[in-house]
């Protein structure tokens, strides 16, 4: 006769152990998101002509522009570099957060290809 009230081989013990895990890595991802929106990510362009920061909360904290990159006859030069220094910056940006995610999840390979 079937036993009632549970699954085989124990499942209810591994399911806890999955949830335990679960809250676990969420409890480590949400105190790295709030690392990573403190932290600051800076890159230059024309080099160093111009200089962007931004936050880890993809926000642009400062834009630095030497006086030598300010030429009134080619503004779409200078335009150009601030667009490529906040790209960089933004992209530094993103692989941190990636590589961290990364570090989070890489044990997570048996979960049936679930990404996070």
């Amino acid at each position: 006769m079937a036993r009632r009230g549970g699954f085989p081989g124990g499942m209810p013990g591994n399911m806890t152990n999955l949830m335990k895990q679960a809250q676990r890595m969420q409890r480590q991802m949400e105190e790295q998101a709030k690392e990573l929106e403190e932290k600051q990510y800076t890159a230059a362009a024309g080099g160093g002509a111009v200089t962007v920061t931004v936050s880890g909360k993809k926000e642009v904290v400062s834009v630095k522009i030497s006086p030598d990159a300010v030429d009134p006859d080619d503004v779409e030069m200078l335009e150009d570099m601030i667009v490529a220094a906040t790209n960089e910056a933004l992209h530094r940006l993103e692989e941190e957060s990636s590589a961290m995610m990364a570090n989070l999840t890489g044990g997570l390979g048996g979960l049936g290809g679930l990404s996070f």
